[in-house]
């Protein structure tokens, strides 16, 4: 299929957009260790968002991989998870702060060191969602892919080293029309002490109609409700949602 957008995040960088429901979102990590720290928001309804306590609670996990799906506060599904060269992706260490990443990496300016300063998750994040009309208040615990991070039986968590590898991907379909906001930074528990250096392709194409042999709706019976609930919503605004399953 047709590419309809591509997109490169260097190091550091970041992203927002709205990505309209039925579209496959193909994310490839030109190196190794990367991370993407992800959030996404109703497009329409930007109160509505990643739910990540829901989402994990609903799937019985603690990681993200192909068939599961990132459910909103209200019980919808914004994408799912179609594609995944991985199989783990992090739910739980959310994102570096300003005072992280100047412990860990050093202390960097604009100032001094222009488009190559050591960026925080925090703060590219936060631009983002200023840029669409959101707050602080609103930032929410973040899906960070290509990350691998587990909890021990004491319930400390780690960072699984060389997990990612360079050209490892992992494609989303979108359920709904979708706020995405990225910044390609660093996980937080990632032992390196070299500023990460890993740019991340994005790249969109249509997706097929969602049937009912469908996996991710199968993949549990929490799955399918929360489809059912998206479904509905789209059919009361007069606007069937175009992958939706015919009953």
């Amino acid at each position: 299929m047709n590419s309809i957008w591509s997109k490169t995040i260097p190091a550091g960088g970041k992203w927002s957009g709205v990505i309209g429901k039925g579209k496959l979102i193909q994310f490839t990590a030109l190196g190794d260790n990367a991370n993407l720290s992800t959030l996404m928001y109703h497009a329409a309804n930007l109160s509505e968002r990643y739910n990540m306590p829901d989402t994990l609670k609903a799937q019985h996990t603690a990681h993200l991989t192909k068939g599961h799906v990132l459910m909103s506060d209200n019980g919808r599904v914004l994408a799912s998870i179609v594609e995944d060269s991985l199989g783990w992706h992090d739910s739980i260490s959310g994102y570096t702060t300003r005072i992280q990443t100047d412990e860990k990496y050093g202390i960097t300016n604009y100032q001094q060191k222009r488009n190559d300063w050591f960026r925080s998750g925090e703060e590219n994040l936060l631009m983002e969602l200023v840029r669409n009309g959101l707050s602080s208040r609103d930032l929410v615990p973040v899906l960070n892919l290509f990350s691998k991070v587990y909890c021990d039986e004491k319930g400390d968590m780690h960072y699984t080293e060389h997990h990612c590898r360079k050209g490892a991907t992992v494609t989303l379909r979108t359920e709904m029309d979708t706020l995405f906001i990225f910044s390609n930074t660093p996980n937080p528990l990632n032992p390196y002490r070299d500023y990460p250096s890993v740019p991340i392709t994005i790249e969109i194409v249509e997706a097929k109609p969602v049937e009912d042999d469908d996996y991710c709706l199968n993949y549990r019976s929490e799955n399918r409700r929360a489809f059912e609930n998206t479904w509905e919503y789209y059919t009361l605004l007069g606007n069937a949602n175009p992958v939706a399953v015919n009953k």
